[in-house]
């Protein structure tokens, strides 16, 4: 699988249609590298709409958002450079 394409995919394909236009979130999401938060086993998932569980084997655990609900939430919430987002 070819990572830088399949970010561009995700963004194009999936969170710009989702009406995320803001500039500073498409360019945060195409920077920050999302496989990095997932476990290795699950990497290829990394960038599909869906959640993806963040403990291998254990799909009733913790999950990642979707990348559009991420976006979107970042969009909404007019996150600046200068802060941090703790999502739970």
């Amino acid at each position: 699988m070819n990572i830088e394409s399949a970010r561009f995919n995700m963004i194009e394909q999936q969170i710009r249609p989702w009406e995320v236009l803001d500039q500073t979130v498409l360019s945060l999401l195409a920077t920050v590298r999302r496989e990095d938060f997932v476990p290795p086993a699950l990497r290829a998932l990394a960038f599909v709409d869906t959640q993806v569980p963040l403990i291998a084997g254990e799909p009733d655990g913790p999950h990642m958002l979707e990348p559009k609900v991420e976006a979107r939430l970042l969009q909404e919430l007019q996150v600046q450079r200068h802060e941090k987002v703790l999502e739970v």
